[in-house]
């Protein structure tokens, strides 16, 4: 049996996928009940970010005391891989001693190529093309709040980013319809919306994305290493801010997600992220939750194969 790696949703089947999510939801009530559950004892968790992270690292380190394991940051200013030594060599002898490694990063190809040299499993927990462990979180969200999200409609607004991306493989996955309304020019890759063609819509306008949809999504317009471009998007996604106004397109009981950190008065503003509709802090939270079904699944369900 190979090492299986979550470098994004699509390494999950849909039944995968919701059974994920459920697991989640029986962890949290677990912990929620104080019930000890250490399936990882003695295990550790190898975590490489290149990019600053609040929720990722607190709710992966988190995960792993909690299952009885332990966790490593680090960083390129602390590691040879701030100094120039080849990927696959850090992934050959980060491997040889951990159980698992997470990356945070920019280039989705360079988490690609540590994985083909690690012999433990590979989480994405973030790059520049996709961010699968925050959809986890959120499809947790909506099951907790909605039910099942199959046959439901989701408008995302801004940027098409990793964001964006991950809720196409989501929507193909989960079987949901998918609106998505960005400023041209920012659009979502072309390849990736044309792998679920079928379920997934790119519009230019955020009044007509969300019309009778069950869940708004956004994101920053400007995201780590985007920091130069700031000023002129601010001007290009100004009538992609989600407001009241927008939200009132929607149906009446459509939720408000957000991967945070947000910056109120411009993707979102106060009244709808702090608003009865939003329910960005349980998503946050849930981080936690669905990111230890993960790597039960990953590290209990399938013993990764050491040579």
């Amino acid at each position: 049996m190979s090492t299986r790696h979550f470098l994004t949703l699509n390494d999950l089947s849909s039944d995968e996928f919701r059974t994920l999510i459920q697991r989640a939801i029986e962890l949290k009530a677990m912990l929620h009940r104080r019930e000890r559950y250490e399936p990882l004892k003695n295990r550790v968790l190898g975590m490489i970010f290149e990019k600053s992270s609040t929720r990722t690292r607190v709710s992966f380190e988190t995960a792993m005391i909690q299952f009885g394991g332990g966790a490593i940051f680090l960083s390129p200013r602390d590691t040879q891989l701030g100094r120039g030594e080849p990927i696959e060599d850090s992934a050959r002898v980060l491997s040889s001693m951990v159980d698992c490694i997470m990356v945070r990063t920019f280039d989705h190809g360079q988490l690609e190529l540590l994985s083909r040299y690690s012999k433990v499993p590979v989480i994405n927990a973030l790059t520049d093309s996709y961010h699968p462990c925050q959809l986890l979180a959120d499809m947790q969200t909506y099951q907790e709040y909605r039910g099942d999200i199959k046959g439901k409609t989701v408008a995302w607004i801004g940027d098409g980013n990793n964001m964006c991306h991950s809720y196409i493989n989501a929507a193909n996955l989960l079987g949901f319809k998918l609106h998505i309304a960005c400023p041209e020019g920012f659009e979502p890759e072309a390849s990736i919306v044309e792998s679920a063609a079928h379920c997934v819509s790119v519009m230019k306008s955020p009044e007509e994305a969300v019309v009778n949809c069950d869940l708004i999504v956004t994101d920053v317009w400007a995201s780590m290493g985007q920091e130069e471009e700031a000023t002129e998007r601010l001007e290009l996604f100004a009538p992609y801010q989600v407001t009241e106004q927008i939200m009132a397109l929607a149906h009446d009981d459509a939720l408000f997600m957000h991967c945070l950190p947000a910056h109120r008065g411009e993707e979102v503003v106060a009244e709808v992220i702090d608003g009865k509709q939003s329910v960005v802090w349980d998503e946050a939270e849930n981080r936690l939750h669905t990111q230890k079904a993960l790597l039960e699944l990953l590290l209990v369900n399938q013993e990764p194969v050491r040579e």
